[in-house]
């Protein structure tokens, strides 16, 4: 007899070779691809598998991304950075990205990347790759040791979620807006053990980028997935990006009749949501945060400087300049989309309003850079507020959505970016 099966269920049945699986089972899963970076990677595993004389079980498995240290500014970067790229040299690694962008990003973007994998990655926004419906999630140094000698690693089945968001967004609103709001509601959801799935009319109307940013934020509300079915918008993402696999878009739909806990959302009805410091849960709509100053606007990360967060930014920049006294940063969370935004004149109307262009890193998401000053107020396009998140612990930070970090770079404070749209 055929067992009803969320999408969740499917893509970890075939990852262990089996029709089905239930809730709470322990399966091990065979890993299609492997994802580090220089903080998560070589400097903690080469020491661990030369401790046991291992090797890599698949080296066309391993992908090695250079984004939290670069550029060097220190001798402890220029130590990381250097391990890493000497590790991948040794190892001869097929697929290695240095200093091109952020992990989240530049692994699709080099079709990595597809519906049905089953990937681990070592960083805890690694749930990027289930906007392609793909099983990915964030694991630490040890079990990444065991992935990389194995090829295996064993998970929970989770109980699933199905965050339906039904209508369309309006002009403004964006994937963020609709996480934070999730975020808000349920909160960072520590010690329940889940798989969230997105679905609806207005996830089917995102586009890749925007569903990426959806999945990447899955961490936040405590998931260790947060999986987006494909569909016609998936596949012609992968064909832009080089895959040319055949790919079975009807496989990897979860069964309507699946056991799942639903959750209902009118996106039309949706505001531009602000996190208050220091918690992606203290979310509320933006006009109650009416009036309050900020002083830098960070426009970055992987989950807020994307192409489609480049040019959500510059509708609101158009031909004006900054406020007054605002320091207005931009970090383009790859080099392949900053090209493609100067290629359409973002990166102009960005640059011509007053924006710092730095590197395509994560930079001041993770605590690098040094461009948030201490006892600064920040409006950020990234995925955390945490008190120190961004390098000072001082600063406060607010999240909202490109719009939002546009709108206060313009006004000096926190406002309705639909108003500058009008």
């Amino acid at each position: 007899m055929t067992v009803a099966q969320t999408l969740t269920q499917k893509l970890l049945a075939a990852a262990c070779g089996r029709d089905d699986v239930a809730v709470g089972e322990i399966v091990t899963c065979r890993v299609d691809l492997a994802m580090f970076h220089d903080s998560s990677g070589p400097r903690r595993l080469q020491p661990m598998l030369e401790s046991l004389g291992a090797q890599l079980w698949d080296k066309s498995k391993v992908v090695l991304v250079i984004d939290h240290y670069v550029p060097e500014s220190d001798d402890e970067s220029r130590r990381i950075v250097r391990i890493a790229r000497d590790w991948a040299s040794a190892q001869a690694l097929p697929n290695v990205y240095d200093s091109v962008g952020i992990c989240h990003v530049v692994v699709p973007e080099h079709g990595h990347l597809r519906p049905g994998m089953f990937c681990v990655g070592g960083d805890s926004h690694s749930p990027t790759g289930g906007a392609f419906g793909a099983y990915m999630f964030g694991i630490g140094s040890t079990e990444m040791l065991g992935v990389a000698v194995s090829g295996e690693i064993w998970v929970k089945v989770p109980d699933t979620l199905q965050m339906r968001w039904d209508g369309r967004l309006s002009d403004g609103v964006t994937a963020k807006d609709m996480m934070l709001h999730m975020i808000g509601r349920f909160g960072m959801n520590g010690g329940r053990y889940q798989a969230i799935e997105f679905c609806g009319e207005a996830v089917r109307a995102l586009s890749m980028q925007e569903r990426m940013t959806l999945s990447n934020m899955s961490a936040e509300l405590g998931s260790q997935v947060g999986l987006i079915a494909p569909d016609e918008t998936t596949l012609d993402y992968l064909r832009s990006v080089g895959v040319t696999d055949d790919i079975d878009i009807a496989r990897w739909q979860g069964d309507p009749d699946a056991a799942a806990e639903l959750h209902t959302f009118d996106a039309a009805a949706l505001a531009p949501q602000v996190a208050a410091p220091h918690s992606p849960a203290n979310t509320r709509n933006v006009g109650e945060f009416a009036d309050v100053a900020v002083d830098v606007a960070y426009l970055g990360a992987c989950t807020g400087a994307k192409l489609d967060d480049l040019r959500a930014a510059a509708r609101v920049l158009q031909g004006k300049r900054v406020a007054d006294g605002m320091r207005f940063v931009v970090a383009p969370a790859s080099q392949r989309d900053q090209a493609q935004a100067a290629r359409e004149g973002v990166m102009d109307v960005l640059t011509a309003a007053g924006a710092q262009v730095l590197a395509n890193t994560c930079g001041a998401c993770a605590g690098y850079g040094g461009s948030i000053p201490e006892g600064a107020t920040v409006m950020s396009s990234t995925a955390r507020n945490f008190k120190g998140r961004m390098g000072s612990e001082t600063a406060k930070v607010y999240l909202g959505s490109p719009y939002t970090v546009a709108a206060a770079a313009l006004t000096g404070r926190i406002a309705d970016p639909r108003d500058m749209l009008a």
